[in-house]
């Protein structure tokens, strides 16, 4: 088994990690976003400002115009007498035309009204007979410019010209703009932190259940990976101690397997080897050699059954389950009992059957065949002299019944638990006696498993055991019964 460096861990999980490179894609998305708004924003709230402002100027423009709405034609001296009759605008400069633009009324003028043109493009297009709004934004200050046509008896007399700079709205926005490139620059701070943070534990985690599958391929069985949280590495971690925990058993029983298959194997090998010592190393007369040689015969045949066994039990183990098919139960018993009826006579054992020819299983006839056989047969050989072994078959509810029932000396309540363990033998002189090696029952445990099957052992009434199986009722086609 290999050891892993730190540096090898670290290296697939902080430096290579996937997480670390969805960490910077969601910095670099989060990046762009907020870049976004720092944009988008203060675009926004100009627009919002300078919609605000062009309404503001153009009602202040409108008000004055509508004061000169009766005035057939502009001079000074009207035109300071209206404007002197208006209520402060607050704005910053107004200025009023005639239709040739030439400068009327200027707020900005302290000594009198010096004869100019006024040639601003804003009252020119005014003078077109259009209102001109024009609103800029300059660093600490909104400048509005508007001008408007005074217009009377459907003649153009004149333009009103406003002016207006905005200090305030200016540094609302930029406040509000300072304001968002901070939070931006904090979100993007505490975004990156907590995607680097939870990357690098996250790969932490990876680079444990990478190690941990490492310790695994080479054989330990024994690691385990903590079960902390509800996320998804927490379920991978759960379903990791369960495969873990499954490979560990499955190890176990390997070794057990292999070690009572070793000592089963080493028992008749021993036998036999001594045996033909004996013949060899001794003069024997005819009788006892033949004596000697059937004892070999017997082990040999003891093995012989014992390797069988082991190769079903390899058989079940690695091959799948075969194409089942709907097998009547009747016929398979009737032939049980036939080939078993030598045993029987010679063990004075009674066969019973009773089962309808309505009922079947969904499994191979094979395999319905050799549980039958087995469970039959043990229910000969550990039985009392004329004694008796019975098949019933009947249906309960949606399940198929098969009973099989001796009346032998049964099994004790501490030992029901492990008869369908692999080498397990409830009296192991008895087994070796008559020939058993404690693979019978878990090859029936098996079979009925992979069929969809149960098996239970209870005792019977009356004294003896009962093998009780359990398969999913199906009914046999009308064809089958004739």
């Amino acid at each position: 088994m290999g050891t892993i460096s730190k540096r090898e861990n670290r290296a697939p999980f902080l430096f290579r990690s996937s997480q670390l490179r969805y960490a910077a894609a969601y910095v670099l998305v989060t990046s762009a976003v907020l870049l976004f708004l720092n944009i988008y924003a203060p675009i926004m709230i100009r627009e919002l400002t300078f919609s605000a402002q062009r309404n503001a100027i153009l009602d202040k423009a409108q008000l004055i115009v509508s004061d000169f709405s009766n005035c057939d034609r502009l001079d000074k001296e009207s035109v300071w007498e209206i404007i002197q009759s208006i209520e402060d605008l607050h704005t910053a400069r107004v200025v009023v035309t005639d239709a040739g633009a030439n400068c009327l009324y200027d707020s900005q003028d302290s000594g009198g009204y010096q004869d100019r043109l006024v040639l601003y493009p804003e009252v020119a297009e005014a003078l077109e007979g259009n209102d001109a709004v024009y609103i800029r934004y300059e660093p600490g200050q909104i400048i509005s410019k508007a001008a408007m046509p005074i217009v009377a008896y459907n003649r153009i007399i004149g333009a009103v010209y406003l002016l207006e700079r905005d200090q305030d709205q200016a540094a609302l926005i930029d406040n509000l703009q300072i304001t968002i490139f901070w939070i931006s620059i904090g979100l993007e701070v505490l975004v990156s932190t907590f995607s680097i943070l939870f990357a690098v534990l996250y790969s932490r985690r990876m680079g444990k259940l990478f190690v941990s599958v490492r310790k695994l391929h080479g054989g330990d069985y024994s690691v385990r990976l903590p079960e902390r949280g509800h996320d998804e590495l927490t379920r991978l971690a759960k379903a990791f101690n369960k495969l873990a925990a499954r490979l560990d058993q499955s190890e176990e029983v390997r070794k057990q397997f292999v070690s009572n298959a070793s000592h089963e194997l080493k028992t008749p090998l021993a036998s036999i080897k001594l045996l033909t010592d004996s013949i060899l190393q001794n003069d024997m007369d005819r009788d006892t050699m033949r004596e000697f040689v059937a004892d070999v015969g017997n082990e040999a045949d003891r093995l012989t059954r014992l390797s069988e066994k082991l190769l079903e039990l390899t058989r079940l183990d690695s091959k799948p389950a075969e194409n089942r098919e709907l097998t009547p139960v009747r016929p398979v018993a009737d032939r049980v009992l036939r080939m078993l009826i030598p045993l029987a006579r010679k063990q004075e054992i009674r066969l019973n059957l009773d089962c309808p020819e309505n009922i079947g299983v969904l499994a191979s006839s094979d395999d319905l065949y050799q549980i039958l056989f087995n469970l039959v047969e043990n229910g000969i050989k550990y039985n009392t002299s004329n004694g008796e072994v019975s098949v019933r078959g009947f249906v309960i509810a949606d399940s198929v019944v098969i009973q099989i029932e001796d009346t032998g000396m049964g099994i004790p309540d501490s030992e029901k638990p492990h008869v369908f363990e692999r080498f397990y033998r409830v009296d192991k002189a008895r087994s070796r006696k008559a020939g058993g090696s404690g693979l019978g029952l878990s090859i029936v445990s098996d079979m009925v498993q992979r069929n969809d099957g149960s098996v239970t052992l209870t005792d019977r009434e009356g004294g003896g055991s009962c093998f009780r199986l359990s398969f999913p009722y199906y009914p046999l086609p009308e064809e089958e019964l004739t």
